[in-house]
């Protein structure tokens, strides 16, 4: 089953950017609009498990040197982070 759906008040900036997406996507902009839903919708449902995983995976890939504790205290604590 397939339903149709209508934007209205789309800003002519996004207009733009899904034009441009779909032509170098090679689709419609229809079809791009599914694309983007389907991208958005699907990732959302990442379990809080397979998120934790991720997380974790991205941590130890981490070089431990690259961080200077003290420095991201500092900065935490004068507000720009």
């Amino acid at each position: 089953m397939t339903t149709t759906i209508t934007l209205n008040n789309l800003p002519d900036e996004l207009y733009n950017r899904l034009k441009m997406a779909a032509k170098a996507n090679h689709r419609s902009i229809n079809s791009e609009v599914i694309a983007c839903l389907e991208k958005s919708l699907v990732s959302a449902q990442v379990s809080p498990e397979e998120r934790l995983r991720r997380t974790r995976d991205l941590r130890s890939s981490l070089k431990q040197e690259n961080f200077n504790l003290e420095e991201i205290d500092r900065e935490i604590h004068s507000g720009r982070l």
